[in-house]
C-alpha cells in the first residue's frame, strides 16, 4: 500500500478546492490501496522542501468543505521544473521525496506546464527504477488545455465575466446621457480569448466591442466600432483580454518584466484602450480590472464547474486505481442542448505545453464579438448556481489545519 500525493500549481480559482475534495475524498475510500495523502504546502515546492501536509488530520466535514471554498486550499507556487537535461537534480529530489514517504500515487492539479511535470515525473521514476502513477488533474481559467472540452475554474471566471459586463453596461446606460459613456473591463487570457468571449454572451440590446489575443488589435477598425455603438446606443462596453497584442505582436498589456514561468507580465490593457477611446472621440470612461476578483468569485460559480472539478478529481484517483500513469481525466461534451458530459481520458505526452486556442470560427466576422458556435459552447458552463454556505453575512469558507509531516531527508534549496 502506497501514499499519495497531492498538490496545486500555478493561478488558484473558484474551483481548484472542489478537484482536491475529489481527491482526498476518493482516495479516502480506498483505505487497502492508498494509504495517506499528503499535500504538498505551496505546491510543487511543497514536495521539493519536503513540505508536506497530512490531509488524514483534516476532518471529513472540513474536507467536504473545500468544494465551496475558493482559492488554493494547501497553497499553491508558480514555480517552473526546468528541463530533465538542465536540472535532473530536481526531479531526483522529487523521487527521493517520494521514496522516503512511500508515496506511489503523484495527483497534480494545475495547468499545461503542470502537465508537462508530471510527465517528465512519471517518465524519470520509470528510469530510475522507482514507479511513480502520475496523474494530471486539469485546471485553468484560460481553458486552453487541449483533449478536455473545457478546463475546471473557466465556467466560473466566464460567468463572473459575463454577470459583470451586464451589471457594469446597466450602469453606464444608466449614465450615458450626462457622464460616462464608456467602460473598459480588463480580463485575463494570455494567448486564448475564452474568457474575453464570456463578455459576448449578453443580448443585442447591450453593445459590447471584445478585443481578443486571436485578434491583432486595429487601432482604426476598433474606434469606429466604438463610435457607432455610442451614436446607435449612447454608450458602449468594452471587454478586452490581458493578451491583445498590437500589429507588431507587443503587448497592449506588456509592462517589461516576466514572471518565474519566462510569461511576459500582463496587466494594463483596459487603460490603454480607454485612453485611446478618450484621445480619438473624447468620451468620459472608466475602466477596471477584473484580476483576482474573476477567478476567486467562489460565490459566483458555475454549478456545472463546481460538478466537473469535484468529477475530474474523483476520476483522477480511480484512474490510478486501474493503474493508468502519465494520463489525465478529461471532460468530454457528448451534448450541447441538453448539455451532456462524460469523463475521457488524454495521454499527457497530447497534453503537455499544448495551448488550445480559441477557434476562429468562434470569433464574428468583425473580430470584435462571438458566434453562434461560440455561444453554444459557452452557454452551458456559466449555467446553474452552487452557493456557499453563508455566515454573519459572509460566505462561510474553511481553512485547512495544515499539520506537517516531520522531515526524513536533508534539507533542499529551491
Amino acid at each position: 500500500m502506497k501514499n499519495a500525493f497531492y498538490a496545486q500549481s500555478g493561478g488558484v480559482t473558484a474551483v481548484i478546492n472542489s478537484s482536491a475534495c475529489g481527491v482526498i475524498e476518493t482516495a479516502r475510500k480506498y483505505p487497502e490501496k492508498i494509504g495517506k495523502v499528503y499535500a504538498g504546502q505551496n505546491g510543487i515546492i511543497g514536495a521539493l522542501m519536503e513540505n508536506l501536509i497530512d490531509t488524514s488530520k483534516e476532518s471529513d466535514a472540513d474536507i467536504a468543505a473545500l468544494k465551496h471554498t475558493p482559492s488554493g486550499g494547501f497553497g499553491s507556487c508558480r514555480y517552473k521544473m526546468k528541463s530533465l537535461e538542465a536540472n535532473k537534480a530536481e526531479y531526483e529530489r522529487l523521487i527521493e521525496v517520494f521514496k522516503a514517504h512511500d508515496i506511489g500515487y503523484f495527483f497534480y492539479n494545475g495547468g499545461g506546464d503542470s502537465a508537462d511535470t508530471c510527465l517528465k515525473v512519471s517518465q524519470l521514476s520509470e528510469s530510475m527504477g522507482y514507479p511513480i502513477q502520475a496523474i494530471h488533474v486539469p485546471k485553468t481559467v484560460d481553458n486552453d488545455l487541449p483533449v478536455t472540452d473545457n478546463c475546471p475554474g473557466f465556467g466560473s471566471v466566464a460567468k463572473y465575466i459575463a454577470v459583470s459586463t451586464m451589471e457594469a453596461s446597466f450602469d453606464v446606460a444608466s449614465m450615458c446621457a450626462t457622464s460616462t459613456k464608456i467602460f473598459v473591463l480588463e480580463v485575463m487570457g494570455r494567448h486564448a480569448g475564452w474568457i474575453a468571449a464570456a463578455g459576448g454572451l449578453l443580448d443585442d440590446s447591450i453593445p459590447v466591442v471584445i478585443l481578443f489575443p486571436e485578434v491583432k488589435f486595429d487601432e482604426e477598425k476598433f474606434l469606429a466600432k466604438v463610435d457607432a455603438n455610442v451614436k446607435k446606443f449612447g454608450y458602449c462596453t468594452v471587454v478586452v483580454s490581458e493578451g491583445t497584442q498590437w500589429p507588431d505582436g507587443r503587448f497592449l498589456a506588456e509592462q517589461g518584466t516576466r514572471d518565474d514561468f519566462g510569461h511576459a507580465q500582463l496587466g494594463g490593457a483596459a487603460p490603454v484602450v480607454a485612453q485611446l477611446i478618450k484621445d480619438a472621440l473624447g468620451h468620459k470612461f472608466h475602466w477596471a480590472v477584473a484580476d483576482y476578483l474573476q477567478r476567486a468569485a467562489r460565490h459566483l460559480a458555475s454549478e456545472s464547474d463546481v460538478e466537473q472539478a469535484y468529477a475530474l478529481g474523483e476520476a483522477a484517483v480511480e484512474l490510478a486505481m486501474q493503474g493508468k500513469n502519465s494520463v489525465m481525466p478529461a471532460i468530454i461534451r457528448t451534448s450541447n442542448n441538453p448539455y451532456t458530459w462524460e469523463m475521457g481520458v488524454g495521454e499527457l505526452k497530447d497534453i503537455a505545453n499544448v495551448e488550445k486556442m480559441m477557434p476562429m470560427d468562434y470569433i464574428s466576422e468583425d473580430g470584435f464579438g462571438i458566434t453562434d458556435a461560440c455561444r453554444e459552447y459557452l452557454q452551458p458552463l456559466i449555467e446553474g448556481e452552487n452557493y456557499p454556505p453563508y455566515k454573519n453575512g459572509l460566505p462561510d469558507y474553511v481553512v485547512m489545519k495544515k499539520e506537517m509531516v516531520e522531515r526524513k531527508l536533508p534539507t533542499f534549496e529551491v
